[in-house]
């Protein structure tokens, strides 16, 4: 049975008619009639009592008539919602992210997109960076907030912003007179420091660990958080310091806070991306919430010292 075949016997339904039917539906007669006898000898029955002048439903055209109009119905709203959802007018979308990035830049880029969107659904996931990976890789997610540089190679990207990295210490620490003075620091200066930093599988503890082997030495962790603000804590409290992504320190919402440094050039930084399964089709609805992604993150995310 083709799709085609249930329009072709609700318009003979509608027309009672064989010539006007193929009118309507723009086919000759003939086809119109090899059409729906090949229907009927595929059902077993015959859906039309011919005659010279009309043509009538039989029983079995009667319940064949009411479900194919359902058929029918539901195929055409179908097609309809996917119309919808090609002009953005619904959709979801599931979007992964780092718990701490993400607490900082979704409540700028959720609302801008729910205005722009109303209809469109964003289902949020949030685990480590390593687990997102994974998840993204696997489907999980349709896309998610990530960092470079990525683990699994199954995964392509878009970056959405460039974000420079800074040097907490505690406001009693040698180094905190460097703001005053407008002086960057060097990581290699910061061999014999404590750190602080998150705990293993999130993006920023990687980052910090790199920099530090990339000094030359390797970082002393004295303590481990799950929760960047804690950790800013912490380093405020003098029980180490830490690297944090300029955003996140800006953002800082304990009332302990840290004396935050520049890093001498060449300044780290990190690239947030939002990534995706190579190959997976990305809807409008994806492809529009990363474009708002970039562009509330211009808006917002003030690189300068």
């Amino acid at each position: 049975m083709e799709f085609r075949q249930l329009h072709y016997t609700l318009q003979i339904a509608e027309e009672r008619n064989f010539s006007r039917a193929a009118d309507k539906l723009h086919i000759a007669q003939p086809s119109l009639s090899q059409q729906l006898s090949k229907l009927e000898k595929e059902l077993g029955v015959l859906l039309f009592q011919r005659n010279t002048s009309s043509v009538e439903l039989t029983h079995a055209g009667e319940s064949f008539i009411v479900h194919a109009r359902k058929i029918v119905d539901a195929v055409e709203q179908l097609r309809q919602e996917m119309d919808d959802i090609s002009q953005l007018r619904k959709g979801r979308v599931v979007v992964g992210s780092m718990p701490i990035t993400g607490s900082h830049l979704l409540p700028y880029v959720l609302p801008a997109f729910k205005e722009a969107y109303p209809d469109i659904q964003i289902s949020l996931l949030e685990d480590t960076s390593l687990n997102l990976e994974k998840l993204t890789a696997g489907g999980g997610t349709d896309l998610s907030l990530l960092s470079l540089p990525l683990e699994e190679s199954s995964l392509t990207f878009e970056p959405i912003g460039e974000e420079q990295i800074d040097l907490a210490v505690p406001p009693n620490h040698p180094l905190a007179e460097f703001s005053n003075l407008g002086k960057d620091v060097h990581v290699s200066q910061l061999k014999d420091e404590a750190f602080i930093v998150l705990k293993k599988g999130q993006g920023l503890r990687r980052l910090i660990v790199d920099l530090c082997r990339e000094s030359g030495f390797e970082p002393n962790i004295v303590f481990e958080s799950n929760n960047i603000e804690t950790i800013q804590s912490l380093v405020a409290a003098g029980m180490g310091i830490t690297f944090v992504p300029r955003f996140i320190a800006r953002s800082q919402r304990s009332e302990m806070v840290p004396i935050y440094l520049t890093l001498a050039d060449p300044a780290p930084s990190r690239t947030l991306v939002i990534a995706y399964r190579k190959g997976r089709y990305l809807s409008k609805a994806a492809e529009a919430f990363i474009e708002t992604f970039k562009t509330t993150l211009e808006q917002k995310m003030t690189l300068e010292p």
